[in-house]
């Protein structure tokens, strides 16, 4: 098998994997779990640092633009979608939130959708057999500002909402009484 099969190879089944475990959580009753809901802000904070990092390190304006124009409505997004949560208590679950599965099936749609375009536009340096690079119609996978503009967009919805959904169960914890936090 040629080496530049290698990494499709890895990197498909993973971001399926993670695909599927991101749609599978849009829908349904699912239960409030502090040290994940933690990690996550904490995660997509540190990737999203890591892009404006990039931004800065290519000297890339239209990157930084992008990425920031994404996290602003991102955290819109994480707005709309904390109003359109509903939050429940379950008696085996626990607390228990309801996310709205339109806004995590529309940023799902738009993260494939640039992903398989992106992949499409950098294929033919995959498919040339010598090992010779062939010309890349635009830029790379990582210098298109709308790539970053919808990765910031999926930063900013994911910290806005996860913190948001923590403040929320913190103040429901806090409202109840004679009841320690879960």
């Amino acid at each position: 098998m040629a080496p530049h099969f290698i990494a499709p190879l890895i990197i498909i089944p993973i971001i399926l994997l993670r695909v599927w475990t991101r749609v599978r959580s849009q829908f349904g009753l699912q239960p409030i779990r502090r040290k994940n809901m933690i990690t996550r802000v904490v995660v997509f904070g540190i990737l999203g640092a890591l892009a404006i990092f990039y931004g800065i390190a290519v000297r890339n304006t239209d990157l930084l633009l992008g990425f920031g124009g994404g996290v602003v409505l991102g955290v819109a997004l994480g707005l709309v979608g904390l109003n359109l949560t509903r939050f429940e208590l379950d008696p085996v679950k626990g607390d228990c939130y309801v996310p709205n599965p339109y806004i995590g099936a529309l940023l799902t749609i738009l993260f494939l959708g640039r992903l398989v375009w992106r992949f499409a536009m950098v294929s033919p340096q995959l498919m040339d057999s010598t090992g010779a690079a062939q010309p890349v119609h635009g830029p790379g996978i990582g210098q298109s500002p709308l790539t970053l503009g919808i990765y910031g967009l999926i930063v900013g919805y994911y910290v806005c909402y996860f913190a948001g959904l923590l403040i929320h169960h913190q103040r429901i914890v806090r409202e109840r009484p004679g009841q320690a936090e879960a």
